[in-house]
């Protein structure tokens, strides 16, 4: 009863806030009058807080821009995570954008939708992307192409780190900054997660969002340690696949510090 009770409450702070704030975000994103990654950032920390889930950061995103933040992905949840201690939009598959009510979610952040299959338009996609990061926009990019089980890094794709070249390119831009982040969900109802539970949080492959956002909600307490790396200069005398290279070396080794390091106490941010 009390859980069923916890889950209603839950809900009905998501809905009831995001309803009430997403009419502001539309005109904000329609006219351009006010900082667009506001209020994304403070719908996504009541929602995090309505799941359950407790964020924790470890180093801090660059202040240089333009700036790209490579990650890895294990869950939907990791972009309530990185959102709500960063500034920050998102890329995504396209497929997301045709979705109801989280298409409209995506695209009031500001998302920019991708179709990695087709490779036509590949350059395209990038040009879109040069073009926020020049802007200023930090672009947060999920470089594993899927998500994983939460225990592993697979190996980041390089197509989408051509944005990077493309802002140096065509922007006159002399460098564009890449910061390596990795998500580790580390912790359930206070004790370290192991390898079967951590899968808790992942969502694989085909599995359905809404079920998988209701098992979240009803297991709540899971701690998420987000890592910000060293930042790496890209111009336009790097190597793209060095770089991404150079990226997933460095998010696969936050990440396993982060999973055999579950026994410091955790302060909430």
């Amino acid at each position: 009863m009390i859980a069923r009770i916890r889950a209603v409450l839950a809900l009905t702070a998501i809905a009831s806030s995001g309803l009430a704030l997403a009419p502001v975000q539309a005109f904000i994103v329609k006219t351009g009058i006010g900082d667009p990654t506001i209020l994304p950032q403070f719908w996504h920390r009541i929602v995090l807080g309505a799941l359950g889930l407790r964020v924790t950061v470890h180093g801090k995103i660059a202040a240089e821009r333009p700036l790209m933040l490579a990650s890895n992905h294990i869950s939907w949840s990791d972009i309530l995570a990185i959102s709500s201690v960063a500034k920050v939009c998102f890329i995504a598959k396209s497929e997301l954008g045709g979705w109801p009510i989280f298409g409209t979610l995506a695209r009031l952040q500001r998302t920019v939708f991708v179709e990695r299959e087709r490779r036509r338009k590949s350059g395209e996609q990038a040009s879109e992307l040069a073009t926020r990061l020049a802007r200023g926009d930090v672009m947060v990019l999920f470089a594993e192409g899927s998500t994983s089980d939460g225990n592993m890094i697979m190996p980041f794709k390089s197509t989408l780190f051509g944005a990077a070249e493309m802002a140096v390119r065509e922007h006159a831009t002399e460098k564009v900054w890449i910061q390596p982040v990795a998500v580790s969900y580390v912790r359930l109802h206070g004790m370290p997660m192991g390898r079967q539970h951590r899968t808790l949080a992942a969502w694989m492959g085909d599995m359905d969002l809404i079920p998988h956002f209701l098992a979240i909600l009803r297991e709540g307490a899971i701690d998420v340690a987000i890592h910000f790396g060293e930042p790496a200069e890209f111009s336009a005398q790097s190597d793209r696949k060095l770089v991404t290279r150079r990226m997933e070396e460095e998010v696969r080794r936050m990440m396993a510090s982060a999973l055999r390091d579950t026994r410091r106490p955790i302060e909430a941010r």
